[in-house]
């Protein structure tokens, strides 16, 4: 009989083991499978997809052809239209994760900076170096500004405001504008020029509205 016992408990002690491995296997493969949903969800796929295309875009800009630019500057227009599109369907659909809430403004900058690069570096095309600088240099002054507002937990004291979501729309029509058309001496181009320091103007706007918010913390002498 003790052996019976200690057999039926032994049997009891394999069976609560393996039942107790199987829900760590299980929880640990349906933690994966959320990881892997969220990375491939529809809106993190197309920011993903905003980010390949930057190097396609960068190859078309410098093609030795008369279309070159055009094409370039719809590959830009198709890259941010999905910018608006991968926002619009992880509000619509629920689907909003932290990946996608680092993905996407990380892929915006990656777009915006590369456009602007590709400008400077163009000849025929002058005095945009300084709205180039004004964008790029608020760029780095709020990511770092975000970043520590976060760490004090204040980070939804700085989140997009109405004054930056306009400077980012002009300064899309103005990229796609300049990439498309010599400001030179085409219509189209002349006004993308405008546009962008419109934009470089707005860019410093709401650089202060965002430097005022923080303010108070910034200065805090503890």
């Amino acid at each position: 009989m003790a052996v019976d016992s200690v057999s039926l408990i032994q049997a009891r002690f394999n069976f609560w083991a393996a039942h107790r491995m199987g829900v760590a296997l299980f929880s640990h493969m349906y933690r994966e499978y959320q990881a892997l949903s969220t990375l491939t969800s529809l809106p993190n796929l197309l920011t993903l997809l905003r980010i390949m295309l930057i190097p396609v875009f960068v190859i078309v800009f410098y093609l030795p052809f008369a279309f070159a630019h055009m094409l370039a500057a719809s590959i830009f227009a198709a890259a941010s239209f999905t910018d608006w599109l991968d926002g619009y369907l992880a509000r619509k659909l629920k689907m909003m994760s932290p990946f996608g809430a680092f993905l996407d403004p990380v892929a915006d900058k990656l777009l915006v900076s590369t456009s602007l690069l590709l400008l400077v570096g163009a000849k025929e095309i002058n005095y945009i170096t300084i709205p180039a600088i004004v964008i790029v240099g608020r760029e780095i002054v709020i990511s770092a500004l975000r970043e520590w507002m976060a760490e004090i937990g204040r980070r939804a004291s700085v989140t997009v405001g109405y004054v930056g979501k306009i400077k980012t729309f002009l300064q899309m029509i103005a990229l796609f504008l300049l990439l498309a058309f010599n400001p030179t001496d085409t219509w189209g181009g002349i006004f993308g020029f405008v546009l962008l320091y419109v934009a470089a103007i707005l860019t410093i706007w709401s650089m202060i509205i965002y430097l005022a918010i923080a303010w108070p913390e910034l200065t805090k002498k503890n």
